[in-house]
């Protein structure tokens, strides 16, 4: 018997439940959404989890197609699944809780008696603990993004190479190989010895289906090659990033971008142009470095100084 919150699977069978992590400010039980697929044959478990942040729903929308199409059956191992884990933001789509005005990717491995962030971050990181491997399903928020995979350890770690597969192997065809800051589940996974990888599935108001489905190719990727289930995966070449150039704006106006996602530019190549209400030159940003432009920001009007884009840099292929 396999349990995770009210959740209990035998081999062979799925469950799904509720995993209590605090209280309201009326004391009604905060419950996250949890599933337990217990495979009828014995093997390794993957953890997998949606909606550290509020306004992030393509990995609920991975998860909300993964899971019923998982057979117990057919599966070796186990799947812990926590399908919303900001509960507080989630309620009102908003990125950061509002409980305590705190990015819930920056609290792991939690408290038991912090704040609510901490708490649930806390109670997830006690389930993700249990598993071989940790998949922490993002987006770039409500930005413009190129779907990619995160290793956030950092090089020097001992689980860097592990940690490079896992996101070869989930094959979104970026990956943004950069030591995260401190509290992320991708950075405090492999502290515990457990690989783990952080995918920024594209950027939507809401969800996109195109983002949602590099997601559960992604899944049944992973659970294909580490013998979940049956099947081969043919690994695709990675292109890696391992620098990042932000670009703001250097005058207020309104954006007009020169390049496409995930196309290459060299130095000196213009990014962006600003211009006035009425269509009138008042900036030119271009590239820094050579690199993949990697992330933009949705809305075109922008104030001085504004964040407008990103430029993945250090690239290679793996």
């Amino acid at each position: 018997m396999i349990t995770l919150g009210t959740a209990r699977a035998p081999p062979g069978e799925t469950d799904t439940g509720r995993l209590e992590v605090g209280e309201t400010r009326d004391g009604s039980p905060v419950r996250l959404p949890v599933a337990v697929i217990n495979g009828a044959e014995d093997g390794e478990t993957l953890y997998m989890q949606a909606v550290s942040d509020g306004d992030e729903l393509n990995g609920l929308g991975v998860v909300n197609r993964v899971v019923p199409r998982l057979d117990p059956g057919e599966l070796s191992g186990a799947v812990l699944v926590v399908g919303v884990v900001n509960y507080f933001a989630f309620q009102v789509a908003e990125h950061r809780n509002p409980i305590d005005d705190r990015k819930m990717n920056r609290g792991y491995p939690g408290d038991e008696d912090g704040t609510t962030s901490e708490r649930i971050a806390h109670a997830t990181f006690q389930a993700a603990k249990r598993a071989d491997l940790i998949l922490d399903l993002h987006q770039g928020s409500t930005s413009r993004m190129i779907n990619e995979t995160r290793v956030r350890c950092g090089v020097r770690h001992h689980l860097h190479g592990d940690c490079l597969e896992l996101a070869k192997v989930f094959g979104c065809g970026h990956v943004l190989d950069i030591k995260g800051p401190d509290g992320q589940l991708a950075r405090a996974g492999p502290e515990h010895g457990i690989p783990t990888i952080d995918p920024e599935l594209g950027g939507a108001v809401g969800w996109d289906e195109e983002s949602i489905r590099y997601g559960v190719e992604g899944a049944f990727n992973v659970l294909r090659h580490y013998g979940f289930l049956d099947g081969d995966v043919d690994l695709e070449r990675q292109t890696r990033a391992r620098g990042f150039d932000q670009y703001g704006s250097p005058a207020g106006g309104l954006v007009r971008f020169e390049r496409e996602l995930g196309e290459r530019v060299s130095t000196g190549d213009v990014l962006f142009e600003v211009t006035d209400v009425f269509g009138e030159l008042k900036g030119r940003v271009t590239a820094d470095d050579d690199g993949v432009f990697w992330r933009t920001r949705r809305l075109p009007q922008v104030a001085a100084g504004e964040y407008v884009c990103s430029v993945g840099t250090n690239v290679d292929t793996y």
